[in-house]
């Protein structure tokens, strides 16, 4: 028995265009085949870095970054009971009741503005907290081997602290 082939295989080996518009302009072509050439790479580091970071498949990224970087402040179990909470001026944070104390509502913009801290915000005195937005924004510049552009890194940044964001809802009380 013959097997039918698709039609839209049938120009494979042939060549392809990235673009149509690349063809008129050799630097449009170098941009396109640059900005494809770093996401490949970027796929590959992160391929490459998340075996380091021993985020296994169904790895909660979330969990390991709190337990990485907050939770020496903050406990394992988010209370504010930490190793290094005795040692600090301000009161750590009772991470399990943001919720409850925002009237039973996670205050996911205010988490996030804290979290990344490179907004100041100055109505809450001075800032024991370290800024997470600056340490994950050259993490993902270390990891991207300085070919991301500031937008990649960002988003680097955004979901390190999204992925952290939703471990912390997870710790809320009921």
């Amino acid at each position: 028995m013959r097997r039918k082939v698709h039609r839209r295989f049938t120009n494979i080996g042939q060549g392809f265009d990235l673009n149509p518009y690349c063809n008129q302009d050799p630097r449009r072509r170098d941009a396109v085949l640059t900005r494809a050439l770093v996401g490949v790479s970027a796929l590959a580091i992160s391929l490459i870095v998340a075996p380091a970071y021993g985020f296994a498949q169904g790895a909660d990224i979330g969990k390991q970054e709190y337990m990485d970087s907050c939770a020496s402040c903050h406990g394992e179990d988010g209370k504010g009971y930490g190793p290094v909470a005795g040692f600090l001026k301000q009161k750590v944070a009772d991470l399990t009741v943001l919720a409850k104390n925002s009237g039973g509502v996670f205050p996911f913009a205010r988490a996030y503005d804290v979290i990344d801290g490179r907004q100041s915000i100055a109505a809450h005195g001075p800032r024991d907290m370290p800024i997470w937005g600056k340490e994950y924004s050259g993490q993902g510049e270390k990891h991207s081997g300085g070919y991301a552009t500031a937008e990649e890194v960002n988003s680097f940044a955004r979901g390190r602290i999204i992925a952290l964001i939703g471990y912390v809802y997870s710790l809320q009380t009921k």
